[in-house]
């Protein structure tokens, strides 16, 4: 390939990006604790989750002892216990959030089946972690530690989750419950005991589980609402594991369909209850807990999928440049027998689509983590301060932020404004008010947690299909390299999992539309301009104009009505709604992984690992981040054109296009959608070269000899 018409000279990407790199990159260059995490993560899984997969051990459907052998190695490594707290016999101190993403990349770089085995128990233990009583969170978290346990000389515990039911019933519906609690006995002055059944469905690590958190709705007019309840595999009555569920991915973690009909006394209420005139009221419906849950464990998934994407890199290369040797005419030094499929254009760019792509949705999940651990100490600061004020029910606490909202708002504009114009004693005051910082950071979280799931796992399956196609027929057999085939597979399921993509898109619509979230939409605008200003190989400057239109779109949407005056931007009109929230998610992406190749320059000289050959990898990152850019400001702009375009026309459904009006100027309201359209166009200057440069650099990158695991 000749792209020197089209690069200038510069220092060239030498090897694939190394551990410091990533650390600088998803910022725990600094946290020591991760780092070992990471590296006790991959042993297991480039030893025991890659020779599992190799022997076969996916072509089951069973929970077997082939497959228990993941859980001791889960438990040596450390990564059972990683989601405890260190006086429950944990060992990393503060939110984990970030930890558990870190952990979700290393499994699913060879098996996301083998990460779902690992965090299922963490999911398990979310309801009681999240919102459990103090006692229930210590009983249950250590019993679940293996070192306590073999104090004690018992064996682990390890849980399971059970909210969703099976068809015909409500199929995967959260808000609609089957299982149902009612009293079962209540003696004066005693504690009630509860009978529960519940029918589980898909439910993750069933075959092993001794502990279950089920969601259960009241059938007893004496208990006030649904709940969360944690059943034991001692207590009285039937824990059925039931049979294995008949699917075609994931295989290395248990997927059961359970039957339980159990007595359980009603302190196993997550997050107890309270008796208010002979009535059990539990201080949390299975929503709020669900809702606490899963707007983080969600994050987790994405990161499961970009972990695929970015570990696709290598054995393509490897393929590629392989493609065509031992041929009997195909000689050493020969184009051909060096560069094989490198030779063509073709792959090159397909497979610098799949990089980028893999690392904007790394940026995108790793962000999203890194927030929600600066997020959970704040959360638990505004409770304190809302229970103290009285205010505990979910509407009290919208009307106290609805009063805060003006000051979220200047919160935000101070921020973006140069120190020296804004003022300090104002900033400092909002910047140390525990609740401002949570309203805002909150207003964030709620978007990026359903983008990363809905993006990452959605489009990444997309794109991992690109990447088996890149290598032809071997991408769908068991021995293809980094088990591409798996992968692909696995994604369509991780793209359901916790809510398939319509729910995240759901939330999406409500979240993305909140004024402290647009006001932060805002200021990212302007901060990409800068960016753009600064350094233009970042792609930043296009992102920032594509943010501008899709913001412009937005509030035109929300002021339109159709031709039959029907408003255009409501809950019910989905196919107005959804499309803005994909095209969204490409953005945040995007924005994301510039940020994060900003922070490799500005960090990267002072690690002496990194600094050597530092100006080939950023060049190489950059000209990712610019691809990606332009990729995300193609597909929103094309989303958005169609709807403000879209909807456009006559009463009698007759539709009069631009070419019948001749040359006629757009009508005025959407003049300035047409002059953002024509400027985004002209910043795609330079964006195919970019994707030139890293073509070339996948020529010439260096890699390992053979992968790391056995295939």
């Amino acid at each position: 390939m000749d792209t020197s018409t089209a690069t200038s000279q510069r220092e060239s990407l030498k090897t694939l990006p190394n551990d410091d790199i990533r650390q600088i990159l998803w910022r725990f260059d600094q946290r020591y604790d991760l780092q070992m995490l990471v590296q006790a993560s991959r042993s297991v899984a480039r030893g025991i989750v890659a020779r599992l997969v190799a022997e076969g051990a996916r072509n089951s459907h069973e929970w077997n002892e082939q497959k228990a052998r993941l859980l001791p190695a889960f438990d040596e490594a450390g990564i059972t216990t990683c989601f405890m707290e260190p006086h429950q016999g944990g060992f990393i101190e503060g939110p984990k959030n970030l930890a558990l993403a870190l952990v979700a990349m290393e499994l699913s770089w060879v098996d996301g089946g083998a990460a779902t085995c690992s965090l299922a128990g963490n999911l398990a233990l979310s309801p009681i972690h999240e919102r459990g009583t103090p006692g229930q969170r210590d009983f249950y978290m250590s019993r679940c530690v293996p070192a306590k346990a073999a104090e004690s000389g018992q064996p682990v515990w390890r849980g399971a989750f059970a909210l969703t039911e099976p068809i015909p019933y409500v199929g995967v519906e959260t808000g609609l419950l089957s299982g149902k609690v009612r009293i079962a006995d209540w003696q004066p002055g005693a504690e009630p005991m509860l009978h529960v059944e519940k029918r589980g469905r898909f439910i993750t690590g069933m075959g092993f589980a001794n502990f279950v958190t089920a969601a259960v709705d009241t059938d007893d007019p004496r208990i006030q609402s649904s709940c969360i309840v944690i059943l034991e595999e001692s207590d009285p009555g039937v824990f059925d594991r039931g049979t294995p569920t008949k699917k075609l991915v994931h295989q290395l973690s248990s997927t059961n369909d359970p039957v339980f009909s159990l007595r359980v006394p009603a302190s196993r209420i997550v997050g107890g209850y309270q008796v208010v005139n002979g009535v059990i009221v539990p201080n949390f419906s299975h929503g709020e807990v669900i809702e606490a849950v899963f707007r983080r464990t969600r994050v987790t998934v994405g990161i499961m999928t970009a972990a695929k994407l970015l570990s696709a890199v290598e054995p393509v290369i490897r393929y590629h440049r392989s493609r065509f040797r031992g041929g009997a005419t195909i000689n050493p030094g020969t184009p051909r027998h060096d560069m094989g499929l490198q030779q063509k254009e073709d792959t090159l760019h397909r497979l610098a689509d799949v990089w980028a792509m893999g690392e904007a949705s790394a940026s995108l999940g790793f962000a999203a983590a890194r927030l929600f651990d600066e997020l959970d100490p704040l959360e638990k600061k505004k409770d304190q301060l809302f229970a103290a004020q009285g205010i505990t029910s979910g509407v009290a606490q919208m009307k106290a932020f609805r009063k805060l909202q003006k000051d979220a708002l200047e919160f935000i504009a101070l921020s973006g404004m140069p120190e020296v114009e804004r003022d300090a004693s104002r900033f400092e005051a909002l910047k140390n008010d525990g609740l401002i910082q949570y309203m805002v950071l909150d207003a964030q979280a709620n978007v990026l947690c359903p983008a990363t799931k809905l993006w990452n796992t959605g489009q990444g399956a997309n794109v991992m299909r690109e990447a088996v196609s890149l290598v032809g027929g071997y991408g769908i057999t068991e021995d293809c390299p980094g088990f591409l085939g798996h992968k692909w597979m696995d994604a369509q399921l991780e793209a359901t999992y916790e809510g398939p993509e319509a729910v995240q898109r759901r939330q999406l619509t409500v979240t993305m539309v909140n004024e402290v979230f647009l006001a932060c939409f805002r200021s990212w605008i302007r901060e990409m301009r800068a960016v753009g200003c600064r350094k233009p190989a970042t792609g930043a400057c296009m992102l920032a104009t594509a943010m501008e239109l899709w913001l412009w779109s937005l509030e035109s949407l929300q002021k339109s009505t159709d031709v039959a005056g029907t408003k255009l931007f409501s809950g019910n009109r989905q196919g107005v709604t959804f499309p803005m929230a994909d095209a969204l998610c490409w953005l945040l992406a995007s924005r994301q992984q510039i940020l994060d190749v900003l922070e490799l320059e500005q960090k990267g000289p002072a690690n002496p690992v990194v600094a050597e050959g530092l100006q080939g990898t950023l060049g190489f990152l950059l000209d990712l981040c610019h691809v990606q850019a332009a990729r995300a400001a193609g597909e929103s702009s094309k989303i958005c054109a169609e709807l403000v375009h879209g909807y456009l026309g006559d009463c009698d459904n007759t539709v009069r296009c631009a070419c019948s009006l001749g040359d006629a100027p757009p009508p005025p309201a959407y003049e300035a959608f047409a002059r953002l359209r024509s400027k985004l166009d002209r910043c795609m200057v330079g964006c195919r070269l970019a994707k030139d440069r890293a073509a070339e650099s996948l020529q010439s990158v260096m890699i390992p000899e053979a992968l790391d695991y056995p295939v």
